[in-house]
């Protein structure tokens, strides 16, 4: 973090948003944030000063925030800290307010052409985001850009997908006119190489990544996973919009780079995700808004929790789980104790 310049990034005394990244509520590594990288970034943040610090968490149809909290170990670690916890589904904690960018849209406006609404809560706030390194079977790949997917766009954000790669640079856009800090933490420790973000082969990298630039550490998490970041529609709009450095050439790394290692990551797929590619983007295109716009949508959702939860999980997911604890990153997941007590 002070390698990557987070001090100038981040104004400590305003409120810090942390928007971390739980992909599934199933205890996973390689789909969410880890406990050592949250404690490491509360305890960084609060030794350099921020007090005022409050986490953001979101819902989706395949996951429940409540328990992934809890199974992935972070609600310990917030309740251990004192961190004001806030849900941008919940109406108490958060009012949705139309935003009008000051930029022009890719594709955000064909998405909700009646107005973009985003979390009021989030206007004038610095973010942290805690994404985890690893494949998806709509972008490629999936990091801090896509992290912001959740937190600033409300449940119905599945519409977004057919554009999404436009709609992450939308994203980045109407982040930097609204956040007057952003951060990003890239968990690389056990990455997800496959069809995710849930259902990925877990790789050791034994990394962790930081910077100020969204566009930038996506691009070289790309490039880690043997994939050329340029070739990725959302790193290369965003660069090419000049909202950060999406070139691997033109990106200064710094750090331990005896670690920083190149392997070879593929997209994988998998039933929900093909599924989801011929609605999205295939020619079952034009019956989305039969499938997604409508009550059908509950029976895709409930399909998809079967699938996930207990086929994917149970026939495979918990083999693999189980075998990952044998390692040290898993030992030290199932053994993980909070450092402090506040």
């Amino acid at each position: 973090m002070e390698i990557a310049g987070f001090r100038s990034a981040l104004n400590k005394n305003i409120y810090t948003i942390i928007k971390d990244n739980i992909s599934w509520h199933k205890p996973y590594l390689p789909a969410n944030t880890t406990p050592w990288q949250l404690e490491g970034t509360i305890r960084y943040l609060k030794g350099a000063g921020f007090e005022k610090i409050v986490a953001v968490h979101n819902n989706s149809v395949v996951m429940s925030p409540y328990k992934g909290l809890r199974l992935n170990k972070l609600d310990m670690i917030y309740h251990a800290y004192k961190i004001e916890e806030k849900f941008n589904f919940v109406p108490e904690d958060m009012k949705w307010v139309k935003y009008d960018p000051k930029t022009s849209l890719l594709a955000l406006n064909k998405v909700y052409p009646k107005g973009v609404y985003i979390p009021e809560y989030f206007i004038g706030k610095n973010v942290v985001h805690l994404a985890t390194m690893k494949t998806h079977y709509y972008t490629i790949t999936t990091g801090a850009m896509k992290n912001a997917f959740g937190g600033l766009l409300r449940k119905d954000r599945h519409y977004a997908h057919t554009w999404i790669h436009e709609v992450l640079v939308d994203i980045l856009s109407i982040q930097k006119e609204i956040h007057p800090g952003i951060f990003a933490i890239v968990d690389g420790t056990i990455c997800g190489n496959g069809a995710g973000p849930r259902t990925t082969t877990p790789v050791e990298m034994n990394l962790i990544l930081a910077s100020t630039d969204c566009v930038a550490i996506d691009a070289v998490a790309a490039y880690i996973m043997g994939i050329d970041p340029m070739t990725i529609p959302y790193i290369r709009l965003a660069h090419e919009k000049r909202l950060g450095v999406g070139n691997i050439k033109e990106i200064d790394i710094l750090g331990e780079k005896p670690l920083f290692k190149k392997s070879t990551f593929i997209v994988g797929n998998n039933l929900v995700g093909t599924f989801g590619k011929l609605m999205w983007f295939g020619p079952l295109k034009k019956l989305q808004w039969i499938f997604f716009h409508t009550p059908l949508v509950h029976i895709f959702a409930f399909g998809s929790l079967i699938y996930y939860d207990y086929l994917w999980w149970l026939l495979k997911g918990k083999r693999i789980q189980n075998k990952l604890r044998k390692t040290k990153w898993g030992s030290y997941f199932e053994n993980y104790k909070v450092t402090t007590q506040g």
